[in-house]
């Protein structure tokens, strides 16, 4: 099995359990990748059921062997996140008390190099999260203009050299392996840049996975449909790793946890008030400790609120 640490998980756990206590109480993993975070939850709520989605069917089946026993109180879906309201209806789940969200890759994803995820190897340009459907990282590169690669280096990579990096694309196209699309990539970045920053290639394959897999869409959806779905004093949890998703998250908490009455008015309705609380003061990050064992959550962001209102 592959080896998978879930990231923050304890103190995750230990906030989203205070929601957990009540008999029959359900908590949501709406990535639930390799079931780390699921099972940990699991073991620490006795009384809770989980509801476990992933888009990826293989981390379905190891995230189910994973949990062993406990998967007996959960229910795994092969769904994208952003269905999460379908998800519940389908299940007759009105109201959920906790939701995790872990936008991270996988290990399954990132260590299986026939994903095409990696970039330090040659491996082909798939980057689907669902490999039964949608277009492959080979089918963007392969048939995207110029100006719409560059368009999606810019807003899904932050990456200042677009521009240079399209045309390169275009020219030495077609790529069906990431080994030559490094080399282009590298050969676009001007020399004095390559070695700043990281590696030359990381922000391409970020914005090319996000836009395989539509992933910023997806969790523009998800977030208030997550928030309309939490029960009174539920919590949710999303762990971020790059600015664009934190954005996000940290837009869409603000916007919860102010009230929508104009400024003026000496007495807000009740149902203009605001209706989440921040649990985490900003974005927590993971300590020396956890990066040192564990290099991959160097750049996690962690925030988390609660329902403080109740649902209309």
């Amino acid at each position: 099995m592959d080896v998978h640490v879930p990231v923050m998980a304890d103190r995750i756990v230990d906030v989203l359990s205070r929601s957990l206590a009540r008999e029959g109480s359900v908590v949501v993993d709406g990535t639930l990748g390799l079931g780390g975070h699921a099972r940990a939850i699991l073991e620490a709520n006795p009384n809770a059921r989980l509801i476990g989605i992933d888009r990826d069917p293989d981390a379905l089946g190891v995230a189910r062997e994973r949990l062993g026993p406990l998967a007996e109180r959960a229910t795994l879906v092969h769904a994208v996140y952003d269905e999460l309201p379908d998800v519940l209806a389908a299940l007759g789940i009105d109201a959920v008390d906790a939701i995790l969200l872990d936008l991270g890759l996988s290990s399954l994803q990132i260590d299986r190099t026939e994903r095409g995820f990696a970039y330090r190897v040659d491996a082909p340009l798939d980057m689907r999260m669902d490999q039964s459907e949608g277009s492959s990282a080979a089918d963007v590169l392969n048939t995207y203009a110029a100006g719409e690669l560059s368009r999606i280096l810019k807003r899904y990579g932050e990456e200042k050299f677009a521009d240079r990096i399209a045309r390169a694309i275009v020219r030495d196209r077609p790529f069906t392996t990431s080994g030559p699309l490094v080399e282009t990539i590298s050969a676009a970045i001007p020399a004095a840049a390559r070695f700043s920053g990281g590696h030359p290639a990381k922000r391409t394959f970020q914005a090319l996975r996000i836009e395989v897999n539509r992933e910023l869409e997806a969790l523009e959806g998800v977030l208030p449909a997550a928030v309309d779905a939490l029960a009174l004093g539920g919590q949710i949890a999303v762990l971020s790793y790059h600015s664009l998703e934190d954005r996000l998250v940290k837009r869409t908490f603000a916007a919860g946890a102010s009230d929508r009455a104009p400024r003026d008015l000496p007495v807000v309705p009740e149902h203009l008030r605001a209706e989440l609380e921040l649990v985490t003061r900003g974005a927590e990050r993971p300590d020396e400790q956890e990066v040192e064992s564990n290099p991959r959550a160097a750049s996690a962001r962690l925030r988390i609120a609660k329902r403080i209102r109740e649902r209309t």
